[in-house]
């Protein structure tokens, strides 16, 4: 995966951990919630950054 396609996920990582954070400081679960569900979703899509980088390393 590309450079773009690695910071994307970064920053939506710390946009989640971000939303996580102000839910907890305002008791708001619904924010809490998606904080974590973002920072799920970007984990996610660097799994599969590594699933493709190990299968170009593997066919190079």
């Amino acid at each position: 995966m590309g450079i773009g396609d690695k910071m994307g996920n970064a920053a939506q990582d710390a946009k989640g951990k971000a939303k996580e954070a102000a839910g907890d400081a305002t008791d708001n679960e619904q924010m809490q919630a998606e904080g974590k569900g973002e920072q799920v979703e970007a984990k996610g899509r660097k799994a599969g950054e590594n699933v493709k980088d190990g299968v170009r390393d593997i066919t190079r």
